[in-house]
């Protein structure tokens, strides 16, 4: 067994890997060619997605656990049967992490927040920015899977008027009077592209978008036009496929 990232597992987890044999644990994140040479030699493969997506097609008859959902994205189904492979997704396991920053994002957005984030300078009252509160504000969730009904718990709790979009449902009826749209759709083949700009074009103006879902689901030039040109007011977004300090990539601008 090989645990191919640092993953923060708790003595007991590491107590409970260690029953199905010897297990080497790596302490630093491999660059996605190394990933492939720690793989060597191992019949059961802990991995985060960094190295798995890139290669998981050069590995043959083993088992691959992941600590994340979201598979369908990146594997392609007849390599997966061609090298035997058997991969294990973890869905739930993230439900609670992820609904908080969605929550953060929703407080941040509405209450205006990012004004006062890092700031050095004296705060006076009353503040120059008017927030708006979470009650009684209309919010769809689009899936209602772990995260997304696990959202809709705290946004009830916080008094929003709380919907879902399920398959089968109209997508342009269902979000028309949404203030706030919480993208949890699994990426499948009724999923892949939904979010473009028809649906962008259908939200109520100045809409908040948030979105944790895999970039093949979310049209993202849609998106950004749709900030530029305010239908949306804000947008969060925590799975998009840029890297780290591409200055030059328009999302990270």
């Amino acid at each position: 067994i090989v645990v191919t990232h640092p993953m923060g597992l708790s003595s007991a987890q590491q107590a409970r890997l260690a029953r199905f044999g010897e297990v080497t644990y790596h302490d630093t994140h491999p660059h996605p060619n190394e990933w492939v040479e720690r793989c060597q030699g191992f019949d059961i493969i802990c991995s985060w997605i960094t190295g798995l997506r890139e290669h998981y097609s050069q590995l043959h008859d083993v088992f691959i656990s992941v600590p994340f959902v979201g598979v369908s994205s990146f594997l392609d189904s007849q390599i997966v049967a061609n090298n035997h492979l058997t991969i294990s997704n973890s869905p739930g396991s993230n439900r609670h992490a992820v609904s908080e920053w969605i929550t953060y994002m929703l407080l941040y957005a509405m209450r205006q927040i990012h004004p006062y984030i890092n700031i050095t300078t004296p705060v006076s009252l009353p503040l120059p920015t008017s927030s708006v509160g979470l009650a009684g504000k209309n919010i769809i969730i689009l899936g209602r899977c772990n995260i997304g009904s696990r959202v809709g718990d705290i946004c009830q709790a916080l008094g929003m008027h709380v919907t879902y979009f399920v398959r089968g449902d109209n997508l342009v009826d269902k979000v028309k009077d949404a203030e706030v749209v919480v993208d949890t759709l699994s990426s499948n083949p009724t999923s892949r592209g939904l979010l473009n700009q028809a649906f962008f074009a259908s939200l109520k103006k100045g809409a908040i978008f948030i979105s944790v879902t895999v970039g093949n689901i979310v049209d993202f030039d849609a998106m950004i036009a749709a900030l530029d040109s305010g239908q949306l007011s804000f947008v969060a977004h925590d799975v998009m496929d840029i890297k780290p300090g591409d200055t030059t990539n328009p999302i990270y601008q």
